[in-house]
């Protein structure tokens, strides 16, 4: 069986989906990679690199691949270099990419979407979603650093004592609760807002201090998800994030609810009340965004505020995202692939939790069911 791992297309985009030592360690006899030629430039690792791990360097990876590793959903045009019957593992997007979708049932791609891979203790080392979490909680705190016109740390030096800065994080997920980290070690002092009743000893155990609220344990899934609560709650979380708006210097938000267009956290009128040079971080911009005044994909400011929905902040940090997506999916494939094959086991769970189509079907039932239910 050939993988094929193509170049990625997305602007900005600088990982890639497989590094060489994943490739020495899984190529067999009954298992060659082709490489596109400077997959790995953004990562900064050479197509030597892959050829010394035995991957075999082409300028066409889509020709004779039985398998497509990639990272972003493929655009309308790589969609059309699959050959019918393939199979690819990408993230897909499938609540919201239903033409992806239907084009590949169509096509009779059979692919494996990364955002689905099932959040369990078993599929943990396979999990890219909280992989990508960790890169980006991390680099969303030195890109507010970065907007800052103050020092992160208390100072104490002959000019005077130089007091922290304040950082407010909101949610406290796996990118959360990194950017709690993140920021600690910055020497800042964090707050942190979650409105599940678990992430409070999360959140404390960093050191930051958790913004309390009555809270009860309609506030998060059996899977540990957030999910959208009443009029009240919502008339409460607003007062309370209205007044640490008021005083923090820092504000990152990575408040997302599974498949829905990301929850308004951060209302106009209090950016407006948020201190001159303060920035806010907008983890959820490629979902629309935590804060009202966000435009994804741009930095902006408004009042004094500035405002960052920069998209993809993983790509930032390329090296270590590639390495640690590199692991993800070379777990994934030793539960996909057995004596060169791909299996359709939809008795494994990990595989029944992942696969998107198969066979000219749509067989994963949460996404038919979303997307039968939009047509």
């Amino acid at each position: 069986m050939i993988i094929g791992i193509p170049k990625e297309s997305l602007a900005g985009e600088t990982r890639v989906a497989i590094l060489p030592a994943e490739i020495k360690k899984l190529s067999s006899d009954l298992l060659k990679f082709k490489i596109e030629s400077g997959a790995g430039n953004g990562s900064f690792i050479a197509d030597e690199n892959y050829a010394e791990s035995g991957a075999e360097i082409v300028s066409d990876v889509y020709s004779d691949s039985d398998l497509i590793i990639r990272i972003n959903p493929p655009t309308e045009e790589e969609l059309s270099k699959l050959n019918n019957g393939t199979c690819l593992i990408s993230l897909l997007a499938p609540f919201t990419n239903h033409a992806l979708v239907n084009q590949l049932a169509e096509k009779n791609i059979s692919s494996y979407c990364l955002e689905l891979i099932p959040r369990s203790t078993y599929a943990q080392s396979m999990d890219v979603l909280s992989s990508q979490a960790t890169v980006g909680g991390y680099r969303a705190v030195l890109n507010a650093a970065s907007h800052l016109s103050k020092f992160f740390p208390m100072l104490m030096t002959p000019a005077g004592t130089i007091k922290p800065s304040t950082v407010l994080v909101i949610g406290a997920g796996v990118a959360g609760l990194q950017a709690i980290a993140t920021a600690k070690r910055l020497g800042a002092k964090v707050e942190a807002f979650d409105v599940r009743p678990a992430a409070r000893e999360q959140v404390e155990s960093l050191g930051a201090k958790f913004l309390y609220m009555d809270l009860d344990d309609s506030a998060e899934t059996d899977s540990g998800y957030a999910v959208e609560m009443n009029e009240e709650f919502i008339r409460k979380e607003m007062e309370l994030l209205h007044d640490a708006a008021k005083r923090v210097d820092a504000i990152i938000t990575t408040a997302l609810i599974f498949g829905r267009p990301a929850p308004i956290l951060i209302k106009d009128y209090m950016v407006n009340d948020m201190q001159p040079g303060s920035c806010i971080i907008d983890m959820a911009a490629e979902n629309g965004g935590n804060c009202e005044l966000t435009k994804p994909g741009e930095i902006i400011h408004h009042n004094g505020v500035t405002i960052d929905g920069t998209l993809n902040l993983p790509a930032q940090v390329p090296y270590h995202a590639s390495q640690m997506l590199s692991k993800n999916i070379s777990k994934l494939l030793t539960e996909v692939i057995e004596d060169g094959k791909i299996k359709f086991d939809l008795e494994n769970d990990i595989i029944k939790g992942c696969l998107v189509t198969h066979e000219k079907n749509i067989i994963h039932e949460m996404t038919k069911n979303i997307i039968e239910g939009n047509t």
